[in-house]
Order: C-alpha cells, then structure tokens, then sequence
C-alpha cells in the first residue's frame, strides 16, 4: 500500500462532515491501494483544536477519545516527526505571496517532502510547494 498524508483539515473534514465531502475525495481516501496516515503535527493540533473547543463531538469526552476515534474509527496513522524533517523544514521557501505563515502547515508540508509522500488538502495555498518537491492532492 502507498502511503497518503492528510492534511489537519483532511482529518477534520472526516470526523465532522464525511459526507459532505465530494465524491471524488471519497474515493481517494477510501482507495484499498492508500494507507491513510498523518503527521504527528496534525495530532497536536487536533489536541489544540478539541481543547479550545474548536471541534467536538458527543462521541469525544476528552482528547484522548478524539484521538483514538481518528486512529481506530478512521485508521489512520500518526507519523513520528524526525529530525531529517527539521532539515527539509529550515529548507522551505515559504509562500510569502499569499501570506502562508502557518508553522503547523510548514511542518506537515515538510513532513510529507522528506517522506516522499502524497498530501491531501483542502488548503489553496498549499500549490506553491510543489516546486519544492510537494507531491499534492487538492479538494
């Protein structure tokens, strides 16, 4: 299987409003040939974000919960940060045209280059890494 990085709002678009979402993102993520994994930057802001009561859900009474709710219900993988990612992170040209000024972003950004795996994201600014060696999947 070849692995598929979610961005944040990735995994958040599928704990809150998975069937919203098009069908042509269904189908990617629900491809047998993915396995669906994130940064472990993505599980500090979904930490973040339940915390400050940015997202819930009667099925989550703590944070632990959410988490365990995205790694069994929605199978998906956090991934270790490692400090070959730093590297690529200190590296990054960032997207200063559009004001992209997000850390959390760089590092998932980077992440997904030093991996060499595919992001999926909702995120319009996202495009600019590409050049960077980003290989990306928009919705």
């Amino acid at each position: 299987m070849k692995p598929l990085m979610l961005d944040t709002c990735a995994v958040v678009d599928m704990l809150l409003d998975f069937d919203g979402l098009d069908r042509s993102v269904v189908a990617i993520l629900e491809d047998p040939d993915y396995s669906l994994c994130a940064s472990f930057e993505t599980l500090r802001e979904l930490i973040v974000l339940f915390n400050n009561k940015k997202i819930f859900s009667r099925h989550w009474q703590t944070a632990e919960d959410l988490i365990a709710t995205v790694e069994d219900d929605l199978d998906i993988e956090f991934l270790p940060l490692r400090r070959h990612v730093g590297y690529t992170y200190s590296r990054l040209q960032l997207n200063e045209e559009q004001k992209h000024n997000d850390p959390s972003d760089h590092i998932i950004i980077s992440h997904a280059i030093t991996e060499h795996i595919t992001l999926l994201s909702s995120d319009t600014r996202f495009w600019f890494y590409r050049n960077q060696g980003l290989e990306l999947i928009e919705y």
